[in-house]
């Protein structure tokens, strides 16, 4: 029952009407309209909802708003004065500390909280502040950077004509993400909104028989209809044009368990009160299907008519001849490797809104992949994809998970069929029960090379659990072949990569697409060939690191930019300095703590395998004077929003001050692909040059001069200078045309790719990053616990464009790759949220150390390629091969869970290292 209270908020008196035990960050989002505050759990885990309660922080999920009253609320919009940010928020945007920006608030207000009473924290107390409150992106670093230096502010101006590109800028979207404005899925959301919401299968295999929905909805409070799959006017979705194969609500079978049943429409309060034992529904159980192993056995259950033997898909590549090279070789080693589900554990659930405007839906969600959902939304409509709109919402954290439709369908569906705008919010365990994971892998390998330390052959044969439905089933099976052995010049390569459907959740597409699984496995033959041949590992790797000149498994000759050499010669120093560190330090050891080096090198095709890959941009100039950059990439934290306006403005030749922009609505911006894949800097990247250049062309064409002259915008008159003539463009007396810009430019880029032949020969990407991570580990040998003192991380990023984003998100993979390596396991109905599914905190990561080399790409923009994937996939080889450096284990299964690694020890009849 509501009650009057008072509450002081950032210095204002409110007084709302609440019940009591109403969540304060409810009140502080929906009454106050404070929405910098998140919610990423409602179960005090993720720390998104901080707030401060007269000076101290507290999650605000957990605090009942009548435990507020009367007290001093902070909340991230109350730091900045008078419109100019405080010292510490100056301090995120100037350190980089800001990269999706979901858990931004939080941190600010942890860091806050701290820094009112010890204004000269040491580096322990911010750690210890911080550890309430969890980041998936940035690896932690740059926020503990920035607030050590919080109060030595320095004012930095924004690089002048030609000078962005390689500067590192601070990103043009921080200050919305710092002071609380930014609007995320959840935080836009009409008042008169009715709400959606999806029940889902508590079964893994099931049928379903639905009863009498009209029934239910008379008995409900709050509900206003059933949706089932008989309102949907094409039940299915998925990633590719044919083979859709998931259905938006059930149709008689489940198969995974958080399987869409039905949706149900109404209040918010009506839907989310709302369970399946309200309804007339009958399941019968089936046996499920779960593993790899069971999806093969030849009396398991067909979960798909079309896919005999519950075969997805099976992709190989094969080159010379691997039994001839096996044969003859010096030195071979074999191993079987393991790993399982891994959950994506963005902070910011699935969220968005949809309305019907006219004849057209608009769709308002928090995406990666802005023109593919508008295509699926008009593909389960069956309606033409010009009816539909999807405006991206800010993004807080994808990773891969975001590229399928969650919510959008549905939202769709409902909104086409209401007046009034359709509202849905994933909770925390709904998000995880039902959103796509790392795939699952099984998979066996072996490498051999010559007397001379050469390799000379590699096969692998990598099984992985693609859950319920394809998704990105596909790509990671087609992916794993071409990487399969390594980044590495291997004559006679023979992988084969194949997808299993089971009844687990449905595997897409995380940060890598297979690739870290295989390089689990090749990094460890590595490391046996280097010992068996009495080599150094990283002389090993270098000695054999595929060079320009040299062919790929696929057959493809590189001409440029292959960086696995230079990347190795960066990491030498710090290799042997710490190796020698490691043998001083165990040689004093007694007890239980062994110390560890371990290496770890990758290679990583950018954007699409082996497929067309286009991205188009353009840019305006209007009749006011606004420069516009409509950029179609979405920016997940990754940084476009500020790389494509560095690029561009050096390309046609104006301060990357005077551009502003527009991010991905489908009505407004080009289609630039979606953001997966490394992809958006190098693809979408050359597409914004090419769109600057464009532009440029353009004005010099209009008061004909010269290719050397300069540009400059000021207000409605822009400045031609040729020489010693001055050219003055009074726009505002010029017609508006396209987008109601007077000059507009266009930049389209496709990588060149061909398809693979059924030897799996071709060329797959048109260039490849590289890279090498050092890993120092401490190994408990009575606990099983492994602690990750140091990375050293080379990457060969061709250019960078803005240095310290390439460094943000190669520390967001670090911390990602940690995970995966040591802590991360999903278990459908087990770890469907933040305090039972662990993700690295501040406190588990190590200091990190990054080397950025640069083998410029002629086909990038200025010489640049992605390093989004890059980041992660080195570091769990790099983790293996160090507790094996320091215990003599050698790791196949991940995560390195402290129980597995003692039954390693157990099972070899000894503890390591004592």
């Amino acid at each position: 029952m509501a009650q009057d209270m008072k509450l002081i908020v950032n210095e204002e008196q409110y007084e709302i009407a609440s019940s009591p035990v109403t969540r304060l960050s409810d009140v502080l989002r929906n009454d106050l309209g404070l929405t910098g505050t998140k919610t990423g759990c409602n179960a005090g885990d993720c720390g998104s909802c901080t707030v401060l309660l007269d000076g101290e922080q507290v999650c605000a999920c957990l605090m009942p708003v009548a435990q507020a009253e009367g007290k001093v609320i902070t909340t991230v919009e109350g730091l900045a004065r008078s419109g100019k940010l405080s010292a510490l928020q100056n301090s995120f945007a100037r350190h980089g500390a800001v990269q999706c920006g979901i858990c931004t608030p939080g941190m600010l207000m942890a860091a806050t909280s701290l820094l009112e009473t010890n204004a000269n924290p040491t580096k322990t107390e911010v750690h210890d502040a911080l550890g309430g409150v969890l980041c998936r992106c940035t690896g932690y670093q740059k926020i503990v950077e920035a607030i050590l230096d919080a109060y030595n502010f320095v004012e930095e101006e924004m690089p002048g004509t030609g000078q962005a590109v390689g500067t590192s800028i601070i990103k043009l979207d921080a200050v919305e993400k710092l002071d609380g404005t930014e609007i995320f899925g959840a935080d836009g959301i009409p008042q008169n909104a009715l709400w959606v919401r999806i029940l889902r299968s508590p079964f893994a295999y099931a049928r379903v028989v639905l009863g009498d929905m009209a029934l239910a909805v008379a008995a409900l409070d709050g509900i206003r209809d059933v949706l089932t799959h008989q309102d949907i006017p094409f039940n299915r979705f998925g990633i590719y044009p044919v083979g859709k194969d998931q259905p938006v609500l059930t149709e008689g079978i489940v198969r995974y368990r958080g399987d869409a049943v039905i949706a149900v429409v109404g209040t918010k309060e009506g839907v989310n009160s709302t369970q399946l034992s309200d309804f007339s529904i009958e399941f019968e159980e089936l046996e499920p299907v779960v593993g790899v192993d069971a999806a093969k056995n030849e009396n398991a259950l067909q979960l798909h008519d079309d896919k005999p033997g519950n075969l997805l898909i099976n992709g190989h590549v094969k080159k010379g001849r691997t039994e001839v090279a096996f044969e003859n070789a010096t030195a071979s080693s074999e191993g079987a490797f393991e790993t399982r589900f891994v959950e994506h554990a963005y902070i910011e659930p699935e969220a968005g809104w949809a309305q019907r405007v006219g004849d057209r839906v608009e769709v308002y969600a928090s995406t990666q992949a802005v023109h593919m959902d508008r295509d699926e939304i008009a593909s389960v409509l069956k309606i033409d994809k010009d009816r539909v709109r999807v405006v991206p919402t800010a993004c807080g954290g994808g990773f891969g998970g975001k590229l399928d439709v969650s919510i959008q369908p549905i939202l769709a569906v409902a909104a086409m069929k209401y007046d009034l705008p359709i509202a849905y919010v994933y909770e925390r365990p709904e998000s995880m029960a039902a959103s796509t994971k790392r795939h699952p892998s099984k998979i066996s390998t072996k490498f051999a090379a010559n007397e001379e330390g050469f390799l000379v052959a590699a096969e692998m044969t990598a099984d992985f659990d693609t859950g319920a439905y394809a998704s990105w089933g596909p790509t990671v099976a087609g992916r794993v072949p071409v990487h399969g052995s390594g980044p590495y010049f291997v004559p006679n390569v023979h992988v084969t990569g194949r997808g299993f459907f089971t009844n687990a959740p449905p595997a897409g597409a995380f940060r890598g697409f297979g690739v870290p699984q295989a390089a689990i496995a090749h990094e460890c033959m590595m490391d046996d060939l280097a010992e068996q041949l009495s080599l150094d590992r990283l002389e090993f790797r270098l000695k054999n690191a595929i060079r320009p000149g040299q062919e790929t498994a696929t057959g493809q000759v590189l001409k440029a930019s292959a960086g696995m050499g230079p990347c190795l010669e960066a990491l030498k120093p710090r290799w042997a300095e710490l190796n020698a560190a490691v043998e001083a330090f165990n040689s004093d050891q007694t007890g239980a703590l062994r110390q560890g080096v371990g290496i770890g090198a990758m290679w990583y095709g950018i954007g699409n395998t082996s497929l067309s890959n286009p991205s188009k941009m353009e840019v305006g100039i209007g009749v006011d004077g606004r420069l516009v950059l409509f950029n179609g990439a979405v920016d997940i934290g990754q940084g476009s929003n500020t790389i494509m306006p560095q690029i561009c403005a050096d390309a046609l030749g104006l301060p990357v001050a005077d551009f502003t922009y527009v991010m991905g609505d489908s009505d407004l911006t080009e289609d630039a692909g979606k953001t997966s894949a490394s992809r958006q800097t190098f693809v979408s990247g050359k597409a914004a040059e090419l769109a600057g250049r464009d532009l440029r062309s353009t004005i010099l064409r209009h008061v004909n001069a010269g290719d050397d002259a300069q540009l400059i915008l000021q207000g409605t008159i822009l400045v031609v200078e040729d020489e010693a003539e001055r050219h003055e463009i009074d726009l505002s007396k010029l017609d508006a045309g396209h987008k109601d810009m007077v000059f507009m430019g266009n930049g389209t880029f496709d990588p060149p790719t061909t398809p693979l032949d059924e030897n799996g020969q071709g060329t797959p990407y048109a260039t490849y990053g590289f890279a090498a991570q050092i890993a120092l580990v401490e190994v408990n040998t009575d606990l099983g616990t492994t602690k990750v003192k140091a990375i050293v991380a080379a990457h060969d990023v061709g250019y960078a464009i803005n240095p310290q984003q390439v460094e943000g998100q190669i520390h967001g993979g670090i911390a990602q790759g940690l995970g995966l390596a040591l802590m991360e396991e999903y278990i459908p109905g087990k770890t469907e949220n933040l305090h039972d599914y662990l993700i690295p905190t501040v406190g588990d990561m190590p200091q990190m150390e990054v080397l950025i080399v640069e083998e410029k790409e002629p086909l990038g923009p200025f010489g640049a390629k992605g390093v989004g994937e890059p980041g992660l996939v080195p570091t769990p080889p790099a983790i293996f091969g160090a507790v094996r450096h320091a215990t003599g284990v050698r790791v196949t299964e991940a995560p390195l869970l402290p129980h597995r690694l003692k039954a390693k020890f157990e099972k070899l009849g000894a503890r390591y290292g004592r």
